[in-house]
């Protein structure tokens, strides 16, 4: 066998293949084998049909195309492998040539991996939030958790602002009663916006007893996205009391003594969440530095690929759970579709340019995953997919993703490398240390996918796959190739 390859752009190669007809000899002793298991002949017995009789019945024609349909891949892995080439997907077979008993050529188009040369990095400055906690922050917080240690009672006079509600709900649609329109004894505390749009002004000035119609869209169920005519009616009212802020109420509401011990707690938690938010942030705009330092060239097809997915995890996932489709999601986002189809094809653009920066300098860094980074990558995936770290892992095995899930971590550890060269200060001027994040390089992952999503929630094992990470699984035709 002879190839040759020519470069059509930086992510782009064409592949130029002459095979000897006496390597076919396999794939047609195999050919012939499958046809005569599957054609019967008067006067032979299955599968003893002689070779000459199999071309008289049903044409040598019929059995050149079963040969080379199940040659074309080895050949094409053959000459991928040649050439050292890092292919993405499938290729575009075209057999140029096939004369029966002299040679089989064709060619094969093919998007690779494109060569990104990674600048010194060492030099990146960026500027984070400062880590604040104010009295104020504190206020908020502890007035939250005061908040879930209401009390409620009974009153017997209209509903009004802050007061919990009980009431049976009735919605309607082209004045048909909705099968999944009927709720009764629903908890709603006024002015909370959980429930839905117009139930605050049809309750208050409601006592128990008291009902109300009012319009209002459905945000889910067999009619989301329509406009229904709800009936609420109030079967109690009752009054919330909140405790005092003191000693007593933190000894209710925590492990400590004394609302002061309360508060410096809140403090500290607050600071630790703002430590964390720091944290991911210099992450984020770290990566953002060195996506502008490095030269990347996106293979069209992935690209395109990768648009697809995420327009098709939108809607059919993410949307279809909350009941809305594309239009309405767009409607209540402010934005037209136009302005949707740039922002999804520019957040593509960055995850599989993060995606290959990052593979680089898992290259370049010689960084290695080793099973207990493995392992907790897992417990993190999974507890955001909702599963349980069992049922995860076995999706992910299952599902052959094991070689996913490492990228990410290596992808993860590539990033810390990076965020640890880099210098860091706070709106203040001050030098920020990472090191003392624990989290840090755990949660590199985490950052680079963000730094590439457009809106996507984290995938279930089962179909975590999306089109930026096709480039890991650089298929050479492992399965049959359709000329």
């Amino acid at each position: 066998m002879k190839s040759a390859v020519e470069t059509l752009n930086p992510t782009r190669v064409r592949l130029t293949v002459e095979v000897p007809f006496e390597e076919l000899k396999d794939s047609l002793d195999a050919a012939y084998k499958k046809i005569n298991q599957q054609v019967t002949v008067k006067g032979f017995r299955k599968g003893k049909i002689p070779a000459r009789v199999i071309d008289q019945r049903f044409g040598r024609g019929a059995v050149l195309e079963e040969a080379v349909n199940d040659a074309l891949p080895k050949f094409y892995t053959e000459a991928v492998n040649e050439a050292e080439l890092n292919v993405l997907g499938q290729p575009e077979v075209d057999i140029t040539e096939l004369k029966d008993g002299d040679t089989l050529n064709f060619t094969a188009e093919v998007d690779i991996r494109p060569e990104i040369q990674i600048p010194d990095y060492s030099g990146i400055e960026v500027e984070v939030d400062a880590i604040e906690v104010t009295d104020e922050d504190i206020d908020k917080s502890v007035e939250q958790l005061r908040e879930r240690f209401a009390a409620t009672s009974p009153v017997e006079r209209a509903a009004g602002d802050g007061d919990v509600v009980t009431v049976d709900l009735e919605a309607k649609v082209d004045d048909e009663v909705l099968e999944d329109g009927v709720a009764s004894g629903v908890s709603y505390t006024i002015g909370s916006g959980e429930l839905l749009d117009g139930i605050d002004d049809a309750v208050k000035g409601l006592e128990a007893g008291g009902e109300a119609t009012f319009a209002s869209e459905l945000k889910g169920g067999s009619a989301a996205g329509r406009e229904a005519q709800v009936t609420v009616k109030v079967t109690q009212v009752a009054a919330r009391e909140l405790p005092e802020l003191d000693d007593e109420f933190a000894q209710l509401a925590s492990e400590f003594d004394t609302l002061e011990e309360l508060r410096a707690d809140s403090r500290k938690r607050l600071a630790n969440m703002k430590q964390y938010d720091q944290a991911t942030q210099a992450q984020e705009r770290v990566l953002e530095k060195l996506l502008e330092l490095v030269e990347v060239p996106v293979p069209e097809k992935l690209l395109e690929d990768e648009i697809n997915t995420r327009k098709h995890n939108l809607e059919h996932h993410q949307l279809g759970q909350m009941g809305l489709d594309l239009p309405k999601y767009l409607e209540i986002q402010g934005k037209t579709e136009e302005e949707f189809e740039t922002e999804t094809r520019e957040a593509a653009v960055k995850g599989i340019k993060t995606q290959f920066v990052l593979d680089e300098l898992v290259k370049q860094e010689k960084l290695n995953v080793n099973q207990e980074e493995l392992t907790e990558h897992l417990m993190r995936r999974a507890a955001s997919s909702g599963m349980s770290p069992d049922q995860f892992a076995q999706a992910v095995v299952e599902g052959g993703q094991v070689p996913l899930l490492v990228g990410e971590v290596a992808r993860g550890k590539a990033l810390a490398v990076v965020v640890e060269s880099a210098t860091v200060k706070d709106t203040n001027g001050e030098i920020v240390d990472l090191d003392d994040e624990d989290e840090t390089e755990a949660e590199g992952t985490d950052a680079a996918e963000a730094a590439g999503d457009a809106a996507e929630a984290k995938a279930d094992a089962a179909d975590a796959t999306d089109s930026a990470d096709k480039a890991d699984k650089a298929d050479k035709g492992a399965e049959k190739t359709e000329g």
